[in-house]
């Protein structure tokens, strides 16, 4: 298959894309975990206080599955979720130690505070022996507290992750999902629906294509749907099957 990589001197206008959230995400077959998650981030506006008894299977969850089957951006709408609410949340990620420094200096205030806060960690298969140890140190006192969410993905279920042992037997301790890649009737459907969310009107021969031609994960297919945004405006056309072509330089 020939996968067509957007220009590289075509700069993305990201500026109207909307934010992940958990009502435009096309779960599949992750009703499950969608469900979870919908339950928690509705219960966080009615929950000005510490609920009683918050157990810790109900604020302590870990997912997993392959790289382009939405992990991150379920992450990324809690954070955005808990924003809407005036929760405070924080982002952890490999690539930076800062965060992870600040937020420990913060755990102390966090456990004693009845207030929820919300945690979100990605790629924990991708942390090195350092950040291993902070993310121990992180679950707790998440567990001595009652009001503290955590929320990791990984590449692999707990038992599979290449990872200390004290610290893939901890990640199982909560609710464990496993997301899933879409089918193309899926793709083009979540498509459709990022476009819609854009103001976007696709011709119907586009999305297929898009599908044979192009990346088939839909980090890099949202991706262009944002670019073929941009473009049209820029070009005042519709998005019709050439101004596609036109944009990847197909032939």
């Amino acid at each position: 298959m020939n996968k067509s990589p957007l220009p590289k001197q075509f700069a993305l206008d990201l500026s109207h894309t909307p934010k992940a959230s958990l009502e435009n995400y096309l779960p599949g077959k992750d009703l499950a975990l969608i469900s979870t998650l919908q339950d928690l981030s509705q219960s966080w506006h009615r929950q000005s206080q510490m609920i009683p008894n918050n157990p810790l299977n109900q604020r302590w969850i870990y997912w997993w599955g392959p790289e382009g089957s939405g992990r991150t951006h379920l992450l990324a709408a809690l954070r955005n979720a808990a924003a809407a609410t005036g929760i405070d949340y924080f982002s952890l990620e490999p690539l930076e130690p800062t965060s992870w420094v600040r937020l420990e200096e913060k755990m102390g205030a966090l456990i004693e505070s009845d207030a929820p806060s919300v945690i979100t960690v990605d790629d924990v298969d991708r942390l090195d022996d350092r950040l291993v140890g902070a993310l121990f140190r992180i679950l707790n006192g998440v567990q001595a507290s009652k009001s503290i969410y955590i929320f990791m993905t990984g590449k692999a279920a707990p038992a599979a992750l290449e990872i200390r042992e004290d610290l893939r037997t901890r990640l199982g301790w909560g609710l464990v999902f496993q997301t899933e890649l879409l089918d193309d009737d899926a793709k083009i459907q979540a498509l459709e629906q990022a476009a819609q969310a854009r103001g976007l009107v696709l011709s119907p021969d586009v999305l297929p294509w898009l599908l044979s031609r192009f990346y088939r994960d839909m980090p890099n297919l949202m991706a262009l749907i944002d670019a073929l945004d941009a473009y049209s405006l820029e070009t005042k056309r519709a998005v019709t099957l050439p101004l596609v072509r036109e944009l990847l330089h197909a032939k």
